[in-house]
């Protein structure tokens, strides 16, 4: 053991007096040694994604000592990088365990740090603090979310002044600033009420959420003439999140007004009593709203994760059944309705840009290259997207930006922000779908028509879980198994594997594989960035749909058989 858990155990009983929560679970394990070993044997790691873990007392989890610590870091690198009239940071949470009293608690330390503050009255999604931060001339931002995440998790997403996640060069500088401090003694807890009365925190003002919403009505790619039927009839959840206000807002101002809400799921609580993984990704977090799309004979049911960051949809098929469509499958159907209506009605900028990660379907290249759009590939992050766009923006043509997504329900198809949008994408899905059906096309027709224009490829993901110190431990043991020589997964053959551990193309390094299979197929190996999760993202391109369909599922078998023997 690195470190004396029993002895930072003892000092946690002794100085965490902030939090009742943190008495009571402190006492509760005291008995427990592997629990004691679990909470303290390392601090929570902070990175690019900042902080993510399980609320509890413990420095390896969400709390307010973390969290104070983590503020006092950030802190400390904008009172070392950015001069006095730049010192603002701008601070937003959503509906999660805490988030209301982890936002209060960053306030408070960066005001006492002599910092200006602007927090959201209320909770707002990720989208409004990468405006809001943009907006307001920030050093940086502070999102209070676990975004997709179960209910016992939190986070501490950190932003830079662009309205990007922090760069890897940032986060090893805020780290460096953290690690050398004790959070008894060496973190400024502030008084959220005592600087609010005093002008140093301040309420974002209302004007710079009426101009996010501004924006995202500006995303329409509508001509003139094009007229759509917006009668429509919709089932929204935001899954006990945060964006049932913007999302509603932006829909009613544009004139959809038959939007049914899942009551249950209406309303935030971050125990999401319903919904207990609130990812729109997995069937179980839209089961409740497919069930509400028959009851009302919805035509679209959409859904949006606590931080509406994501969006998910189901749309009604041929025999009345609900079927999700995947996040690679909303990119792809969002993207060929932006360059068919750019292109219809003379919009489409001189250079137009998609960018997407390289773990998203290899099949939006190829529409894009349709429509004379290049196609920049980057890593898992959607600050890497944002980073192309101020890339664009640096050289003179931000404008050449039409869309960028990742197939993990993300996407973005204007630069006002620099993260994934939600909000953007339900004004954008309601849009299209609204415009298809003026015409007597449904989703799936369009989405059969573009697997016959392009073909037929059929994408997975597989998720392994790694819990604890030994599923860490099993984690890095199983990528390096895939990582020395793997040369074939069953029958397909491996033809090339590109490592990202030193950086290619431009990209930083990343710990991710990706091996070139025989037929066009390709596999890509990678742990999650916000969660104890090795993924494995499969993709294979068949003849039909029946033969894409059944080369995915022999080889997700097949990798099924190699996980379980590592």
């Amino acid at each position: 053991m690195n470190r004396d858990v029993k002895k930072l155990y003892a000092e946690w009983v002794e100085k965490a007096v902030l939090d009742p929560d943190i008495r009571a679970g402190l006492e509760a394990i005291r008995e427990d040694d592997s629990a004691i070993e679990e909470a303290f044997y390392r601090d929570l790691e902070f990175g690019t994604a900042g902080l993510r873990g399980v609320i509890a007392a413990g420095t390896n989890r969400m709390n307010v000592y973390t969290v104070g610590k983590a503020s006092q870091g950030f802190a400390n690198y904008v009172l070392a990088h950015f001069p006095e009239g730049a010192r603002r940071i701008a601070v937003s949470y959503d509906s999660r365990i805490k988030s209301d009293l982890f936002s209060k608690t960053a306030a408070g330390v960066f005001a006492a740090n002599g910092i200006e503050v602007y927090i959201y009255r209320q909770l707002m999604p990720v989208p409004c603090l990468s405006y809001a931060t943009r907006a307001l001339s920030c050093a940086g931002g502070v999102m209070i979310t676990a975004s997709h995440n179960p209910s016992k998790y939190n986070g501490y997403k950190v932003y830079g002044p662009d309205g990007c996640q922090i760069t890897t060069e940032a986060a090893d500088t805020i780290l460096g600033e953290i690690e050398k401090l004790d959070m008894f003694s060496d973190v400024k807890f502030g008084d959220f009420d005592a600087l609010m009365e005093a002008g140093l925190i301040r309420y974002v003002p209302e004007y710079v959420y009426d101009d996010f919403i501004a924006e995202v009505k500006k995303q329409s790619v509508l001509g003139p003439e094009d007229e759509i039927d917006k009668n429509v009839a919709i089932v929204y959840t935001p899954l006990n999140g945060s964006g049932l206000r913007p999302v509603t807002r932006v829909l009613s101002e544009c004139g959809y007004s038959n939007i049914t809400l899942v009551e249950e799921q209406k309303d935030p609580d971050g125990n999401f009593p319903t919904c207990p993984y609130p990812n729109p990704e997995i069937r179980e977090a839209m089961a409740l709203g497919m069930e509400y799309a028959e009851k009302y004979q919805a035509e679209l049911l959409m859904a949006t994760d606590p931080d509406a960051d994501r969006m998910g949809i189901a749309v009604r098929d041929k025999d009345g059944k609900y079927v999700l469509i995947t996040g690679n499958e909303n990119g792809l159907l969002l993207l060929d309705y932006i360059c068919a209506m750019r292109t219809k009605n003379g919009t489409m900028p001189k250079d137009p840009v998609l960018v997407k990660s390289v773990v998203s379907t290899d099949m939006a290249d190829v529409i894009a290259a349709h429509y004379g759009v290049r196609t920049v590939n980057v890593l898992t992050g959607f600050k890497f997207i944002g980073e192309q766009i101020a890339k664009l923006e640096k050289e003179g043509h931000p404008e050449s930006y039409i869309f960028g997504f990742e197939e993990s329900y993300g996407y973005l198809s204007g630069t006002y922000v620099r993260d994934k949008d939600a909000v953007d994408a339900a004004f954008l899905i309601g849009e299209m779908f609204s415009y298809y059906k003026s015409r007597g096309i449904t989703i799936l027709e369009k989405l059969n028509s573009l697997y016959e224009q392009y073909g037929f490829y059929k994408n997975t993901t597989l998720s392994f879980e790694y819990e604890g110190i030994a599923g860490q431990k099993k984690m890095a043991d199983t990528i390096a198994f895939f990582r020395n020589g793997q040369k074939a997964f069953g029958d397909w053959t491996v033809e090339d594997c590109v490592d990202f551990k030193d950086g290619i193309n431009g990209l930083p390094p990343a710990n991710i594989l990706k091996f070139f299979l025989k037929d066009g197929a390709s596999i890509v190996v990678r742990p999650s960035g916000t969660e104890p999760k090795l993924k494995i993202y499969i993709s294979v391109r068949g003849k039909d749909r029946e033969d894409a369909a059944l080369q995915c599922a022999n080889l997700v078998g097949t990798v099924k058989g190699i996980m379980s023997m590592i």
